[in-house]
């Protein structure tokens, strides 16, 4: 634990940066949540008809997952603050309204009947008597929905939003525990903090509510300035077209490509490039860069969504990104137990290019054939497949990561063991990233599943920077390097690669390089704000 603190002190000014973003787009959406759910509720509280639907709506909203939500609101609002603000602030209504509308529904009818004694009308009623006696039910919905929008905004960052998200999700990808928690404490620390608030406000007098509402527009003063001078600094830093002036591509990186020493720090190491960049998730930036919302983005060199959106690699001229050549990583035991999977699997040794690669992911990706479908396309063409034995023997679990190509992998894998042995299989698709799949296999919970070269050296054994940069420069010593020290550290063993290499890789829209004449990633140090 004292280095998770001692990272945290070393990286405080980002951490720092990262918790006003948090808290702001939080605090703001929960605001805007509550300008439209308080009043809405009171509506629906009088004319009790519409509570059914307009309740049953807003229930709908709060079922939408997070990340889908994102995605669809990418191609209307773009990346950035305003969809990450938008999706909180639909998450926040169903808390505050039914929490409002509860809050003054159930109120004692005595008490309603003694104020229309007292000569009070309806709204007056209203007003002096049922609002604020609801007023501790209301704001234990604001309560709720702050808490739950603490957690939701972590998401943000998969958007270009900011947040604590950049540092739980790089720690996820990059196998950094100490990362992860370097947002995940400050995360759950503003989770309770911002409770504890509440929780002081929902007890405080009806006279000591009043005060505190007047001081209400003041409170609001930061955190909207600081978003609107975000939102300023995005729309003039970056139009969503390109122009031909120095400094004006934005770059979309993912969590993983920010803090690996083969990613952006490799690109100022050996390049010297600063490009203005935003991070961003995997499974958003491709559609982002199509749209002309970013310029260039990291990715993969065998992603199928490379021929999708008419993207053009930028050739590494100064070598900075290793080989990553895939191959199966399995548990020792697993193969003791079961020669006869090593020498199935093998059988995939240089049988898979990285054209071929590509195109199966193209396939995937784009003309929405099932993963299954396509491996067992490929197995048939180089004349591997079999059709299933009958099982008598145990059960292999093979896991994937979240990505397309990982469940191409996991069936071809699964195909062969069928046919060739008398294995069962069963496959845990969409385990996230290397963090989740390298533990889940290390417990036992997988027996084996697909990994790469590069991956494996600097994500999981980690050497220091000169043992790394002497094995990028030959693929077959990384390849004998990483195999040796995951028998010896892990009991694990790699089998023989594929064939196909899916490094890292810059790329951009072909038309946009084509145009500025950019073929290779020094290219781009016209366009870094070094200069």
């Amino acid at each position: 634990m004292p280095s998770v603190f001692e990272y945290m002190f070393t990286e405080r000014a980002r951490l720092f940066e990262q918790l006003i973003q948090h808290a702001s787009l939080t605090f703001l959406s929960v605001v805007l949540a509550a300008m439209i759910a308080i009043p809405l509720g009171i509506f629906i509280s009088q004319f009790k008809k519409w509570s059914g639907p307009i309740l049953g709506f807003s229930g709908i909203l709060q079922t939408i997952p997070s990340l889908a939500l994102l995605g669809i609101l990418i191609p209307i609002m773009g990346i950035g603050y305003a969809p990450a603000l938008f999706s909180l602030f639909l998450y926040a209504i169903m808390p505050i309204l039914r929490n409002t509308y509860t809050g003054i529904n159930g109120i004692d009818e005595q008490l309603r009947e003694a104020a229309r004694a007292m000569g009070m009308s309806r709204t007056q009623s209203l007003i002096k008597v049922e609002i604020p006696l609801a007023m501790p039910v209301i704001i234990a919905g604001l309560r709720t929905a702050t808490v739950i929008n603490v957690g939701v905004a972590t998401l943000a960052a998969y958007i270009g939003a900011g947040g604590l998200g950049e540092f739980i999700f790089g720690g996820i990808s990059l196998n950094n525990p100490t990362m992860m928690l370097a947002g995940a404490i400050p995360a759950a620390v503003l989770a309770l903090v911002l409770d504890a608030v509440f929780s002081l406000i929902q007890h405080l007098s009806a006279s000591a509510l009043k005060k505190l509402f007047r001081w209400a527009p003041v409170l609001l003063i930061i955190p909207l300035a600081y978003l609107s001078n975000g939102l300023i600094q995005r729309n003039t830093t970056h139009t969503g077209h390109f122009s031909y002036k120095k400094n004006s591509f934005l770059a979309g990186f993912t969590p993983e490509f920010i803090g690996r020493s083969d990613g952006y720090p490799g690109l100022l190491r050996l390049y010297n490039l600063k490009l203005k960049h935003v991070v961003i998730n995997d499974a958003i930036m491709y559609q982002a860069v199509y749209e002309k919302k970013l310029d260039i983005i990291s990715g993969y060199s065998t992603d199928g969504r490379l021929k999708t959106y008419k993207l053009k690699v930028l050739r590494d001229d100064r070598h900075v990104f290793p080989p990553y050549f895939a191959a199966p990583v399995i548990r020792q035991v697993v193969i003791k137990a079961n020669p006869e999977i090593k020498l199935v699997l093998n059988q995939l040794k240089g049988k898979i290019t990285d054209s071929l690669m590509t195109e199966m992911n193209y396939k995937v990706d784009y003309q929405k054939q099932s993963p299954e479908k396509v491996a067992a396309d490929f197995l048939k063409s180089i004349g591997l497949y079999h059709a299933p034995l009958t099982v008598s023997g145990p059960t292999i679990t093979i896991g994937a990561k979240i990505f397309g190509e990982q469940q191409i992998l996991v069936n071809i894998y699964s195909m062969l063991i069928r046919g060739y042995t008398r294995c069962d299989t069963r496959l845990k698709l969409n385990l996230g990233g290397t963090e989740i799949v390298f533990s889940a296999l290390k417990n036992g919970s997988i027996d084996l599943y697909p990994e790469y070269t590069g991956t494996g050296l600097l994500v999981i054994l980690k050497p220091d920077l000169k043992t790394s940069e002497l094995l990028f420069v030959d693929q077959e010593k990384l390849y004998r390097y990483v195999q040796s020290e995951f028998r010896k550290k892990y009991q694990l063993e790699w089998l023989e690669p594929h064939g196909f290499n899916n490094s890292y890789a810059l790329m951009m829209r072909k038309s946009q390089a084509d145009s500025m004449s950019v073929n290779k990633i020094s290219d781009l140090k016209r366009f870094s704000e070094t200069e």
